[in-house]
């Protein structure tokens, strides 16, 4: 039990006292294995959410501390270290974590707002700087294009980039009026210079454009250093900005003009800054701006030295082996949330009672520890399990014990449907079907040795890759487990990336007499191979005779023996589903499964697929003079002709045909009727006049409080009735339309997934043929150029061959392998007995829920 079928589960009610229910919740959920049921999902009634708020609150803290410290370089947070922690949780308790965190958060929160301040000042100070440099280029730009003809030098010319300076000047000045001509430009223009990100900057042009009408003209400079932004922490890079436009105000009036391009900056939320009045005063403040930013840089430098100092004591692991000290109160708040959630299931006030499902075999363990518990406090109220009988509108949860080999394959078995209570479990079958079935669809000694070193590997660094690569890590025993198959079924196809092994001697032989050249050559049978099966020596002792390969009937022969395989194979397989069919029905005591529904099933199996079965198999190993067709043989029989070459008679088929047909009857008709008497002859259940007080039947008392383990439940909470729950009526003419379509589903499921068992020869053969291609068109032709080039070209196509062999067989080949076993498996092989409507068993338990936690 726990493995083929479920363990054997208990129905109970656990009481806790209230002062010492937390405690008793945290010893079970970290030495037992218990499923609670919702009391209180009626009213609602949440006794310790103010608990679960406060943890909250204390996990928002956590996530906004990980937040920063994800902000610091080089910030390692030491995490995945569960059964270290669970072994010193009790170091931790709920008002001092929560204490300490909003201390931290207090601080944290000051540390954010005075580097947001220093941010905000450096960077002010560093994009003023940038406006100066912009200005004194500009101005000795300005300079320059003013200057008199006369006195420039003939290499200076007028570039593009001063149009805007030279299209200003008066048509009316002369060479000679150029201290005029520049005291009215002063006059004439002004400007708004700032500093803007680069991702508004053409949005900010076009606005300033619409709004004034063109009548502005907008310079911007790319700022190469990017800068912190101080809210977000993120790099953004900006622009310096110069805003030209005709200003003809003097003194403190302020144009329109200048108050709406104010505006328009203040809506885009930029810095502005103060355009100097010459090159001199830019000079003096760009000095004045270097000092400045070099004093903020080291400000926040120690600013950010004072921080990580501080978070130092949040990374640093608490003991050897353990967490980082942040990570150690996630956990802690995990699991803290997570006892006075479970408590929030218990419904009572002077002691706390739920209903529960628990492993029976640890019902005497599960008392044993809350007796031992609660003799260590005397004086104080006590825990007891009480034992009960279910109510029969409650079907026990499934619990299937697994481990890390079988747990990847139980995974695909709960992707389909999780087993009933007591249903047999194809895991246990799994683990050997799945990975050899993918072996007969892959099997390559080469390829398949590849696979099992991915395998190897993974299993080999398990603890390296457990949170690296936990897809890996969950896969490792299936890819082992899938590689070492196909390993054993490609020394069975003989084959090695297309090439044949010799490890024994060849049953064929070329004739003694060789043919002429260009002819094609039969080979013989050896001399000393005893062809009739009549106590010589046999056929080649393990796996395909090698002087198969590259005969031109190779395809031929390996398409006729692959596909009698895959029919053998399936046909096995679907009767070992219905053998458990048989398990399931002796399990729970049905007759009428037993002999109206299995017995059926496995005569009409057997009568025809397995007739089948053994017509390929004694064919192989019985010589015949005219060995007879099998299809036409079931092609005969099906249709109830003559067969004009009977392999076992003509009489047998007709005889197995004719209880074929009878036993599609003996499925359909007695099982309803069966039902129908069961239900007429029980009588009605009674009112609910003979409910009892749950969880204080006579199994209660025999099992619970007989053992002195606690005290008694005195108060109106030991009142509580539950009337039992109305059974569902039986309806004869449901139950007959239903096994209608049982029956219909069964014998067209049969014929059907027999056919779809040749997936297994159709993809087999394909692989074969692949890696057959991509050799010969890669390596044999480099080996088949002529010298020196062949020494060059063998190691060009091995790579290319390698890549394609990887990429193709190695990827593609293996998931789409992998995907049609996982459909045989689901529906070919489990549709013969597994309903897969069962509910799991999700006990309370701490190690789970963290590790969980710790994957997310």
């Amino acid at each position: 039990m726990g493995i083929l079928r479920s363990e054997q589960m208990q129905y109970g009610t656990l009481v806790l006292p209230v002062d010492r229910a937390r405690q008793f919740i945290d010893i079970i959920g970290a030495s037992t294995k218990m499923q609670f049921e919702d009391m209180n999902a009626r009213n609602l009634h949440r006794p310790y959410k103010k608990y679960i708020q406060r943890i909250d609150e204390m996990e928002r803290i956590l996530r906004f501390l990980n937040q920063e410290l994800t902000r610091m370089p080089d910030a390692q947070v030491t995490k995945n270290k569960v059964d270290n922690f669970l072994e010193n949780a009790d170091e931790y308790k709920l008002d001092e974590v929560e204490a300490r965190l909003k201390q931290l958060h207090q601080d944290f929160i000051q540390f954010k707002d005075n580097n947001a301040k220093l941010t905000g000042r450096r960077n002010a100070a560093l994009e003023e700087r940038y406006v100066v440099q912009t200005a004194i280029a500009s101005m000795a730009q300005v300079s320059s294009s003013l200057q008199p003809a006369s006195q420039r030098r003939p290499s200076e010319v007028l570039h593009d980039d001063d149009f805007e300076f030279a299209a200003s000047r008066s048509l009316l000045d002369d060479e000679e009026g150029y201290t005029s001509t520049r005291r009215t430009l002063e006059t004439m223009f002004s400007n708004i210079a700032g500093v803007i990100p680069q991702a508004e900057q053409d949005r900010f042009a076009r606005t300033l454009f619409r709004a004034t009408r063109g009548n502005t003209f907008t310079h911007f400079q790319q700022i190469f250093e990017p800068m912190r932004d101080p809210k977000t922490g993120l790099e953004v890079q900006k622009s310096v900005f110069v805003i030209y436009f005709q200003d003809h105000r003097a003194g403190s009036a302020i144009s329109a003009m200048n108050e709406k391009i104010t505006k328009i900056c203040q809506s885009y939320g930029v810095n502005t800054y103060r355009w100097p009045t010459n090159q001199q005063v830019a000079r003096d403040m760009h000095m004045s701006l270097q000092v400045q930013v070099e004093d903020q840089e080291r400000l926040l430098k120690a600013h950010e030295n004072f921080v990580r100092s501080e978070a130092e004591s949040l990374l640093s692991v608490t003991r050897p082996g353990g967490n980082s000290l942040i990570e150690e109160w996630r956990l802690f708040c995990m699991k803290e949330k997570s006892i006075y959630a479970t408590l929030n299931l218990f419904e009572g006030h002077m002691n706390l009672r739920a209903n529960c499902w628990y492993p029976a075999d640890e019902g005497e363990q599960i008392r044993a520890l809350l007796v031992r518990n609660s003799s260590n406090r005397h004086g104080h109220g006590s825990a007891m399990l009480v034992s009960d009988r279910a109510p029969a509108s409650k079907t026990p949860p499934t619990f299937i014990r697994k481990n890390e080999f079988t747990g990847i394959f139980q995974e695909l078995v709960d992707t389909y449907g999780l087993p009933r209570y007591g249903e047999a479990n194809p895991a246990l079958f799994t683990v050997v079907t799945f990975p050899f079935l993918f072996g007969v669809m892959y099997g390559d000694v080469g390829h398949g040795s590849m696979l099992l070193l991915i395998g190897i590997y993974a299993v080999w660094c398990a603890e390296d890759i457990k949170f690296k690569y936990p897809e890996l890590y969950y896969a490792r025993y299936i890819l082992f487990m899938m590689g070492l198959f196909s390993v054993y079924v490609g020394f069975l196809y003989n084959d090695f990336f297309s090439i044949g092994f010799s490890f024994f001697h060849s049953r064929w032989q070329m004739p003694a007499t060789h043919a002429e050249p260009g002819k094609v050559v039969t080979y013989e049978p050896a001399p000393w191979f005893d062809t009739r099966n009549e106590g010589g020596t046999g056929p080649y002792p393990f796996g395909v005779d090698p002087a198969w390969h590259g005969a031109q009937n190779e395809l031929v022969y390996m398409n006729s023996m692959k596909m009698k395989t895959s029919v053998i194979l399936g046909v096995v397989q679907m009767i070992v589903g219905l053998l458990l069919r048989f398990a399931n029905a002796i399990h729970e005591r049905s007759k009428a499964d037993l002999f109206c529904e299995c017995v059926p099933m496995m005569v009409f199996m057997l009568c025809f697929f397995g007739f089948m079965d053994y017509m390929i198999l004694y064919k192989w190993v019985t010589a015949m003079d005219n060995p007879p067709s099998i299809i036409n043989s079931m092609i005969a029989m099906a249709m109830w002709g003559e067969d004009s070459n009977p392999m076992l008679g003509a009489s047998l088929p007709k005889v197995l045909m004719a209880v074929c047909m009878l036993s599609v009857p003996c499925m359909l008709i007695p099982k309803p009727l069966v039902k129908y008497l069961q239900h007429r002859n029980v009588p009605e259940p009674r009112a609910a006049h003979g409910a009892v007080p749950l969880g204080f039947g006579s199994d209660s008392v025999r099992s619970g409080f007989g053992s002195g383990a606690g005290s008694p439940v005195g108060d109106e909470e030991a009142c509580r009735f539950e009337p039992p729950e109305e059974e569902e009526s039986f309806d004869f003419s449901e139950e007959c339309i239903h096994q209608v379509i049982e029956t219909i589903e069964y014998v067209l499921g049969t014929v059907s997934h027999t056919a779809s068992y040749l997936r297994l020869w159709a993809l087999s053969l394909a692989h074969q043929q692949l890696s057959v291609v991509f050799f010969s068109m890669t390596i044999l032709s480099g080996m088949a150029a002529p010298f020196p080039w062949n020494m060059f070209l063998i190691y060009f196509w091995f790579g290319v061959w390698f890549a394609i062999t990887v990429g193709i067989l190695l990827g593609m080949d293996v998931l789409e392998c992998f995907l049609h076993v996982l459909r045989l498996h689901w529906v070919e092989f489990q549709s013969k007995f597994f309903r897969a409507d069962g509910y799991a068993f999700e006990p309370y338990c701490h190690k789970a829920l963290l590790e969980k936690g710790a994957e997310e």
